[in-house]
């Protein structure tokens, strides 16, 4: 199943160096390889492999390579300095996609910088917009309980879904996490990582996770970007800027794997929704160099909504995340009175659009397929 990314991959290479990064087990090595296939004289290395990291470390491809694919370059001692060295002196002819399972800037932030060097490009799981570039059957419930990741969303055998899950989840708190320098006690990561599940879509105390977990805040903290790195999770921040009294500093937390949600419809919808709006930013920053963001709002009153996206400082548009109360938000309402902001509520069991009072209702399928 081709992932659209691959054209515009493909496209950038001849310009510069390409950067694809992701979650653990989203098809970044699958797309790779689906690229190598377009040249003649392709090289794919895993520097996880014995054989190639030989390769790697000694430069040992042949001269008429016209295709690097280097994976997991990130665990090399001062891989930037390495990049860098290969880039900057290899023949016109190479193109190099580098690929990897974690932001590769938290790895090795010393060394030469990479700048002006590559595109990056960040391989989410399937969402509804991007199903809908294909000529796949889209089911949007299947997709809310067992997310989009490509071996869970491509099997109807619940048995085999709940088997990749345990060992996608045992590979990232066994080896992933390990990579880490300073993150060794496991028994404490998956107790957090078990506690953030059933929070998602509410601000995070790390006060409040440390005195259940018996740790400090710091840590909580710590272990949380770790997550984040990973390609686990990712925080929503509060947006501020022209907002006033939006002073709560605390970010929400999502997963990238909806199947990892304990929670009811509803947090699943407002999951998915945040999954696919910040894949929405992604794109609009990997592929045009727009500057969106993906935020929430709320006021030390507590009046909150659960997204908004903003482009430059702006905000473009509200969105209020509903599995089946079609009344407008009293929160909507403020925001988008108090500073004409363009307002949208999203409802999963909605049957027809319809506008209210300048806010426009709508299904949350049709809404989401159409990012």
């Amino acid at each position: 199943m081709e992932r659209f990314h691959k054209t515009i991959i493909l496209n950038d290479l001849f310009k510069k160096m390409v950067i694809l990064v992701g979650p653990r087990q989203v098809g970044k090595t699958y797309l790779a390889k689906e690229i190598l296939k377009e040249f003649n004289n392709p090289v794919y290395l895993n520097y996880d492999n014995i054989k190639d990291k030989k390769i790697i470390e000694n430069q040992a491809w042949l001269d008429d390579t016209d295709i690097l694919v280097l994976d997991e370059i990130h665990k090399l001692k001062s891989w930037k300095n390495y990049v860098k060295g290969v880039y900057d002196t290899k023949p016109d002819h190479l193109k190099i996609l580098i690929t990897g399972s974690a932001r590769l800037e938290a790895y090795s932030n010393t060394g030469d910088s990479l700048a002006g060097r590559y595109f990056k490009h960040r391989l989410l799981p399937f969402t509804l917009a991007e199903l809908k570039k294909t000529d796949r059957k889209i089911k949007f419930k299947k997709l809310l309980n067992n997310g989009g990741f490509p071996e869970p969303f491509l099997s109807d055998n619940i048995v085999d879904i709940n088997r990749w899950r345990s060992e996608y989840i045992n590979a990232l708190l066994n080896i992933d996490i390990l990579e880490f320098e300073n993150i060794r006690k496991l028994k404490t990561a998956r107790l957090l990582l078990e506690i953030l599940q059933e929070r998602v879509g509410y601000p995070i105390s790390y006060q409040s996770i440390a005195e259940d977990l018996n740790i400090a805040p710091n840590t909580v903290k710590k272990y949380i970007q770790a997550f984040e790195n990973l390609y686990i999770i990712f925080t929503v921040a509060p947006f501020s800027k022209n907002i006033a009294r939006t002073v709560l500093k605390e970010p929400k937390i999502y997963f990238f794997d909806n199947g990892l949600i304990k929670g009811n419809d509803g947090i699943k919808l407002e999951n998915f929704t945040a999954v696919s709006l910040l894949k929405h930013c992604f794109e609009k920053q990997d592929i045009f160099g727009e500057p969106y963001k993906l935020n929430y709002l709320r006021t030390k009153e507590k009046k909150e909504i659960d997204f908004c996206i903003s482009c430059a400082g702006k905000i473009l548009k509200i969105i209020e995340v509903k599995n089946s109360d079609e009344n407008i938000s009293t929160a909507l309402k403020y925001f988008h009175n108090k500073y004409n902001l363009p307002a949208v509520q999203l409802v999963r069991t909605l049957k027809n659009d319809y506008q209210k009072d300048g806010i426009s209702v709508l299904i949350a399928e049709k809404f989401l397929k159409n990012l």
